[in-house]
């Protein structure tokens, strides 16, 4: 009897592990602001990111579709910079993840759960925690530094007519 009822809490407890490990994450949770935590080349050594390297980056979710993308510094003097990216939308949708309109592969990016996810752009691995502490008043700063960043469609033109002719 002792045997049974031990077959079975290991069957239990196998069945629940299964259960969580296929459990999905609702979509809405990458809603945010996101700092890369690490990230790795295929081959090379992972780099961990934040105050002893003086670099980051961030992205940022709207539940609108809105998205930022911004590299952070910090340099030896301690003077923080924004090196803003892109500016744009984003949708996830059934863990479909697409960025200024560039459609991703499965596995691009993950929610591994509420507060972490992972992405892969080419041969780099990123694991990326979210801010629910970052005081909105930076993350809006940033946002709007890589918002800034976009050139105006008349501006566009008049660049390519004069500079790229």
């Amino acid at each position: 009897m002792k045997r049974v009822m031990i077959a079975m809490a290991v069957a239990l407890m196998s069945a629940l592990q299964v259960n969580a490990q296929t459990a999905r994450v609702a979509d809405s949770e990458l809603h945010g602001a996101w700092l890369m935590e690490s990230m790795q080349f295929e081959g090379e050594k992972k780099i961990v990111c934040g105050k002893e390297r003086g670099y980051s980056q961030f992205k940022y979710y709207g539940p609108d579709g809105e998205y930022a993308c911004a590299e952070l510094v910090m340099g030896k003097d301690g003077k923080c910079s924004v090196l803003p990216h892109e500016y744009g939308t984003y949708t996830f949708r059934n863990g479909v993840y697409t960025e200024m309109g560039r459609t991703t592969k499965p596995g691009d990016l993950v929610l591994t759960d509420k507060t972490t996810f992972t992405g892969r752009w080419k041969t780099r691995h990123d694991i990326w925690k979210k801010q629910v502490s970052m005081p909105q008043k930076l993350v809006r700063y940033i946002v709007d530094c890589c918002k800034a960043k976009q050139m105006p469609a008349d501006m566009q033109q008049l660049m390519r007519q004069n500079v790229f002719k």
